[in-house]
């Protein structure tokens, strides 16, 4: 299905994980991505298996220089920038309590921080083009999950950055969504060594009784708000993770 034809997307963390699994995932519906990382060799691998759609940046998404790099790439190669998916976040799983500053720092910098570096870099481009935004949310947010604080405490400032931006944003065009994903990915695999009860306790509430394949299930949710199909959906929250966390 190629519903994405024309579209030119700046995909944070897009080397590997989600990311990539989104990278792949929307090239093959048509569309072209700059993938922003700091796994380089991830990176040209990426770039080696498509490089007619593919682009890649090395860079610190916590700068604002990279952000505005990324835009000026996805320009100068693609022509245009219309869509954008702050999926890069960085952070360390401990109790409240042994939480330090530059573990509450990383996760701020990385999530909060990056997220507003590339939605203002991109806005220009995205007014221009009437895009859309997809942000990362999670679950941990909602629920507050256990060892999660820094992680949680930044995930639920991106939604709130979210519902502003697509009020705000609105009357330009410019459509701002969320997705909390549960999917299975190199960071689920070291949370799960660490916190082995933690996980099959979920596992065992999740209504699938699974974690989501990122390209498999997540990725075409992404596909879908930064299609036409979605154009008159902005500011929402929408769960992919099988049905374990009920928004009302």
């Amino acid at each position: 299905m190629k519903n994405l034809e024309g579209k030119v997307i700046i995909i944070t963390g897009g080397a590997a994980g989600i990311g990539g699994a989104m990278t792949t995932e929307l090239t093959e519906r048509g569309a072209s991505v700059v993938a922003v990382d700091l796994n380089e060799e991830a990176g040209k691998e990426k770039v080696a298996s498509n490089p007619e759609k593919i682009a890649f940046l090395k860079g610190d998404i916590s700068k604002e220089s990279i952000a505005k790099e990324a835009v000026e790439l996805a320009v100068s190669k693609f022509g245009k920038l219309t869509s954008l998916v702050n999926n890069a976040h960085a952070s360390r799983q401990k109790p409240l309590l042994e939480l330090t500053e530059e573990d509450w720092a990383l996760s701020m910098n990385t999530g909060l921080k990056g997220t507003l570096n590339f939605m203002k870099a991109a806005y220009p481009e995205l007014k221009k083009h009437k895009g859309s935004i997809v942000n990362f949310g999670s679950g941990a947010g909602l629920l507050g999950q256990k060892n999660q604080g820094s992680y949680a405490a930044a995930k639920e400032a991106i939604r709130g950055l979210s519902r502003v931006a697509a009020n705000e944003w609105a009357e330009d065009g410019i459509r701002v969504n969320v997705v909390c994903p549960l999917a299975f990915t190199d960071g689920v695999k070291q949370w799960k060594e660490a916190f082995p009860e933690q996980y099959e306790e979920i596992i065992g509430k999740n209504p699938m009784h699974r974690f989501g394949d990122p390209q498999k299930d997540v990725a075409p949710i992404i596909a879908f708000l930064l299609s036409e199909d979605s154009q008159y959906m902005t500011g929402q929250t929408l769960m992919a993770d099988g049905g374990d966390i009920k928004l009302r």
